[in-house]
């Protein structure tokens, strides 16, 4: 089991940026996938991006080219960055990892709330 804490989280105006980060335990990145999601008020949970053990990246169409990925293998903590935002990305941020040759995100931070207002 990973431990996962995100933060920075807040609200802002739209057009601003903001950078959460999400602090792991343990060994993680070696054998995890990291990954980012966000659940917005009434709708289901959403991908936002994705980043494997071996630095692949993926986003969602909805973020590509606003929002960065990363990680940092010595401080076992991953980060994304979030450029031109939108009120649509108004949303809890939640922060998740999978094993390497699983299908589910079984752990989980507990979140940190993202308000863009316009």
């Amino acid at each position: 089991q990973v431990q996962l804490a995100e933060s920075g989280g807040g609200l802002v105006q739209a057009g601003d940026s903001l950078r959460l980060s999400c602090a792991t335990s343990g060994r993680t990145f070696s054998s995890y996938t990291m990954a980012w999601f966000r659940q917005a008020p009434g709708k289901e949970r959403e991908f936002v991006a994705r980043i494997t053990s071996g630095g692949v990246i993926i986003y969602a169409d909805s973020v590509k080219g606003r929002f960065t990925i990363s990680k940092d293998n010595a401080k076992n903590t991953v980060a994304l960055q979030m450029n031109s935002l939108k009120p649509e990305d108004t949303a809890v941020y939640y922060c998740a990892a999978r094993r390497v040759g699983t299908s589910e995100y079984k752990d989980w931070g507990q979140g940190t709330q993202v308000t863009v207002s316009s």
